[in-house]
């Protein structure tokens, strides 16, 4: 059964499944995410929380389910085509393009919108030198957002691993989405890096009115800015529930303890 809220769904997930052979990555998952909420999915190494990612942003075909955008099907697109609807996300290993400036890592993400065709771009175009200005001006004004302007002409292997990530980052919402997937943003960080991700987190989210779904092993980033969590333990759904909630779950400390471990934590 998929999570319930009074609000309309933004997102909704019925009994997804996904089988590689004959080895189920995902079965029977469902939720259902309503506008604005920043919502968080966890589960021990394995689970097939980043599968429910792949399937929703269309990198690999489900083998069951629905996938419903605003009420509307989407299983079956594209990438591309899903991340024009307004889905963005990020991935566990960053996926900068390493040797391009921090600028040109954003700016990729307005070519979309471009407003030119290969024809003027192979031309070089007053259509296209006029929207290749503008395209500038809007990523400088995008990454002062996220205070990296200063760093715009850096190449982004040459940046500490919290400011590639925060560059990750503000590359998916330069896609204009309103529905961001984070995948283990606090991946490699430092204590002070978290902190500071969990500030931008809620920054971003309050300031592009989106939707969140994160995927994160640190705790204290899920218990910290999460308003809701589903936890899966072998690609199924074990546990949904407020933060609270889910730390008292006896099925889910055994999930991450095992079992033994577990019944000596509650004796």
């Amino acid at each position: 059964m998929a999570d319930t809220n009074t609000t309309e769904p933004v997102l909704e997930i019925m009994d997804l499944a996904k089988y590689f052979g004959g080895l189920a990555a995902v079965k029977n998952f469902s939720i259902s995410l309503p506008r604005g909420v920043l919502w968080g999915l966890i589960g021990p190494n394995g689970a097939g929380k980043t599968t429910v990612f792949n399937l929703v942003t269309g990198i690999v075909p489900l083998t069951a389910g629905s996938i419903l955008w605003n009420g509307e099907q989407i299983a079956g697109l594209d990438a591309y085509e899903v991340t024009r609807l307004g889905i963005a996300r990020t991935f566990q290993n960053i996926r900068l393009f390493q040797n391009l400036s921090v600028l040109d890592n954003v700016r990729i993400a307005y070519h979309p919108h471009a407003g030119y065709g290969l024809a003027d771009s192979m031309l070089r175009t007053r259509r296209f030198t006029d929207n290749e200005a503008l395209l500038t001006e809007q990523a400088m004004e995008f990454l002062s957002i996220f205070k990296l302007e200063g760093i715009a002409g850096e190449l982004a292997k040459n940046l500490p691993y919290g400011e590639q990530r925060r560059v990750e980052i503000a590359r998916a919402l330069a896609c204009k989405p309103t529905l961001l997937l984070l995948d283990e943003p606090a991946a490699g960080m430092n204590p002070r890096e978290i902190v500071a991700l969990m500030e931008l987190i809620h920054f971003i989210r309050d300031r592009f009115s989106l939707t969140i779904l994160l995927i994160e092993h640190q705790m204290r980033v899920v218990m910290g800015i999460c308003e809701r969590i589903t936890v899966m333990d072998f690609g199924e759904v074990i546990a949904r529930g407020t933060p609270k909630e889910i730390q008292d779950n006896p099925t889910v400390v055994e999930a991450y303890l095992g079992k033994g471990v577990a019944s000596r934590a509650a004796g």
